[in-house]
């Protein structure tokens, strides 16, 4: 859409500067859903800008958002409208696999719920978990933090320190038993006692222990949490270990190294929305986002069926788009929203920006073989188990009946794309 006018406020250019996040916010027609709690409107009856600058917008802070009140009740402290509230319940709706149909729904647990208390615990990790959350763009992450959840605790993002961060989640875990989020970022080190990872003086097992407990419900981010990543990897010096393996309760695996933001920010809004865990598969994964291969999704996967793959990094297939297999490309054993969702507000994802998918979500990803050596074999039909040969004599005497009508049709196949990525290179 077309931009809107540039704030001006009265003001001569050179003092429009603290305006360039309102100038840029305002001109999108998802306002609400990536600026919410981040620019605020104009609070009616109070001087919402610099003295004599009426209406100016400014950022909010959390010392403004009441930690005990609903989510319809913080917006109305802020200044949002009616209208605000229920765009952001329909989006929340979507978000959570609702659909618009369940804005309703979402709108009277908004204004009922009060904002649940999280903790958002750090162990054995690198903090790529966070690094990733806070840039998840459905909703914005701010609109999560400060407006839609009470982080209590949070030894990355939190302001206080020492034995005020400690009170801080000893008294979350007292006052809100059965009711508050536990958010885990790492793996826990079980040897020698735990001593691999400690704070304020206790082991992180004991600390998970601890607040496990009375949590209403556990979320695992990443694959240091979900399945030990890294430190998990053979010899595991320090036997890391998942969370699903030290707790006696469910826990929501979000795996990935690390996972996509937006997924995080999914599985957030569904536990705020219904109340409920996701469906989750096997390996405790919610279906939506780990029920599909990347291959499955994958738009390469076109060229992989007609046998077009690239050889070596930045040879011809490799300016073409061919398919990454031959290049040690997971994707046909990893599950993962990679090639739908896709990271930085839908921009990109490894494989669309010319890298092979490393299988970073799935189990025991660092013990599974070479990033860069392309897999044996895997389970499939037909072409899909003979990706090395297709296209030879040995490769369709050896199929019958409907797998040497999948691979002849391949091959045909095959030679279209080529021709049209011929056709394409003589164009440019």
């Amino acid at each position: 859409m077309p931009r809107e006018p540039r704030h001006t406020h009265g003001l001569p250019h050179a003092a429009n500067v603290m305006c360039d996040t309102c100038d840029d916010a305002h001109s999108h027609w998802y306002f609400l859903l990536r600026n919410f709690g981040h620019i605020n409107r104009q609070i009616p009856g109070k001087n919402s800008g610099p003295p004599g600058i009426p209406g100016i917008c400014r950022r909010s802070t959390a010392s403004e958002v009441g930690m005990g009140d609903s989510i319809w009740q913080s917006m109305q402290k802020k200044g949002y409208s009616r209208r605000d509230f229920l765009e952001f319940s329909s989006a929340a709706a979507v978000v959570a696999g609702l659909g618009k149909s369940g804005a309703a729904q979402v709108a009277s647990a908004f204004e009922k719920k009060e904002k649940p208390a999280v903790v958002w615990m750090h162990f054995q990790e690198c903090t790529c978990c966070s690094e990733s959350f806070i840039r998840a763009s459905h909703p914005i992450v701010a609109d999560a933090l400060l407006d839609v959840l009470s982080l209590n605790y949070t030894e990355t993002l939190m302001a206080a320190s020492g034995f005020q961060a400690e009170k801080s989640l000893s008294d979350t875990i007292a006052n809100n038993k059965g009711k508050y989020i536990v958010l885990v970022e790492g793996a826990v080190p079980t040897k020698d006692g735990g001593v691999y990872c400690m704070v304020g003086g206790k082991t992180a097992e004991s600390i998970l222990q601890t607040v496990a407990a009375d949590a209403a419900a556990i979320v695992a981010w990443g694959s240091c949490a979900s399945n030990g990543c890294v430190q998990a990897a053979r010899p595991n010096p320090t036997g890391a270990t998942p969370i699903f393996k030290l707790v006696n309760k469910p826990v929501i695996n979000v795996p990935g190294c690390p996972p996509i933001a937006d997924v995080m920010m999914s599985v957030v809004t569904h536990l705020l929305v219904l109340g409920q865990i996701p469906a989750l598969d096997d390996q405790g994964r919610p279906k939506e986002f780990y029920g599909r291969r990347v291959h499955d999704t994958c738009y390469r996967r076109a060229n992989y069926d007609a046998g077009l793959f690239v050889e070596s990094w930045d040879d011809d297939g490799a300016r073409k788009g061919y398919c990454l297999y031959k290049m040690g490309c997971k994707g046909p054993v990893t599950y993962n929203a990679c090639s739908v969702t896709k990271w930085n507000e839908g921009t990109s994802y490894p494989i669309q920006s010319g890298h092979n998918c490393i299988g970073c979500s799935e189990n025991g990803f660092w013990d599974n073989g070479p990033f860069y050596q392309h897999l044996a074999s895997f389970p499939g039909f037909g072409v899909e188990n003979t990706a090395d040969t297709i296209g030879t004599a040995v490769g369709v005497a050896t199929l019958a009946g409907v797998a040497a009508h999948a691979v002849v049709t391949n091959i045909r196949k095959r030679k279209v794309i080529a021709d049209v990525h011929t056709e394409d290179e003589k164009e440019k």
